[in-house]
Parts: structure tokens; C-alpha cells; sequence
């Protein structure tokens, strides 16, 4: 299996990818763009002002990727990326940020939002190392789900009614 391949094909198709960012002790989940600039291929993410919250990513040197199956739904594979800061009138921003700008759903200034990112937000670049953390085939036996963050939300009011389905206890 080519797990650099695995990476790109799994990275490119994903919509959605979970980052473990440094201090934090659940991934984030992040929305991206995969693009091939010059030889190297890499996921870019938006983050800081008004973006997606993504603490301490223009800041680490590297992470971990967890990308999952658009089939399944399950963890397919977690890649080591190296990090770094695409420059605002770089070429390389020319070249992602009309990407980045076109797959950003409800943007409130619409086609001022690249100026608003480079006031304000970090465009980041997300280059494979070429190390994989987990791949398929190679979980642990142990190996368990990650729980989702905690959070203040709450339902308000009655829960729905369902027909034939049945209560269980929430995970505490």
C-alpha cells in the first residue's frame, strides 16, 4: 500500500479534517483545501479573527492529521504534517486563498474576504512529512473512539419524540 497516495486521496476527498493542536487534549475539526503548488502537495486551513478557532496551529511546527472515511465515516488514516504560514502577496496565496475562498460556506463579507483574511487570519499549509501516526490495518487492539469536546450546549426544552426508538444513557 502507498501510504503517501492513501494520504492524498484520502485528504483530497474529506471535507472535514481533525487536527490535534498542541495543549489541547481533543482534535479539532477543520475545514480545507487540498492543492498541488509547484511539486508539493499539501491541505491549507483558514484560521484566527472570525474563522475557524484552531489555538496554537500558526504557531507548531508539526501536528497530526486525522483524516476520515467519506464512505464510512470512520478514521481511514492520521498523517504527521509539517506547518507552516502562507504569506499574504506571496505567490502561493494567489494561487490557494480564491480555493480557500470559494469551499468557505456563509462568509458575511462575501468577496471580501481575502482582504479580511490578510488583515486578520492565518492561512496555513499542512505538508505530509511522509510519517503516518495510523493507517488501515494498524490499529491497536485497544483502540477506542475519541469523544467529542465538551460543551456548554444543551437541547432546550423536551427532547423529540420517536417512534420505536428507545433511551439510552448519555456518556457522562
Amino acid at each position: 500500500m502507498d501510504i503517501a497516495a492513501l494520504v492524498e486521496e484520502a485528504t483530497k476527498k474529506s471535507g472535514m479534517l481533525w487536527l490535534a493542536l498542541p495543549d489541547l487534549p481533543y482534535p479539532r475539526a477543520a475545514w480545507h483545501v487540498w492543492h498541488t503548488y509547484g511539486e508539493q502537495s499539501a491541505a491549507y486551513v483558514v484560521t484566527g479573527g472570525i474563522e475557524q478557532p484552531l489555538p496554537g496551529l500558526p504557531e507548531a511546527e508539526r501536528i497530526t492529521v486525522t483524516v476520515r472515511s467519506k464512505d464510512k465515516g470512520g478514521r481511514l488514516v492520521s498523517w504527521i504534517a509539517a506547518v507552516e504560514q502562507v504569506e499574504p502577496d506571496s505567490e502561493e496565496w494567489a494561487a490557494v486563498v480564491p480555493l480557500l475562498a470559494k469551499t468557505r460556506l456563509n462568509a458575511p463579507d462575501g468577496e471580501h474576504q481575502t482582504e479580511r483574511w490578510a488583515k486578520e487570519a492565518f492561512v496555513i499549509r499542512l505538508t505530509p512529512t511522509g510519517e503516518v501516526a495510523e493507517a488501515p490495518g494498524s490499529l491497536p487492539d485497544d483502540y477506542a473512539a475519541v469523544r467529542p469536546a465538551p460543551s456548554p450546549a444543551t437541547t432546550t426544552g423536551r427532547n423529540p419524540f420517536m417512534v420505536g426508538a428507545r433511551r439510552r444513557r448519555s456518556d457522562r
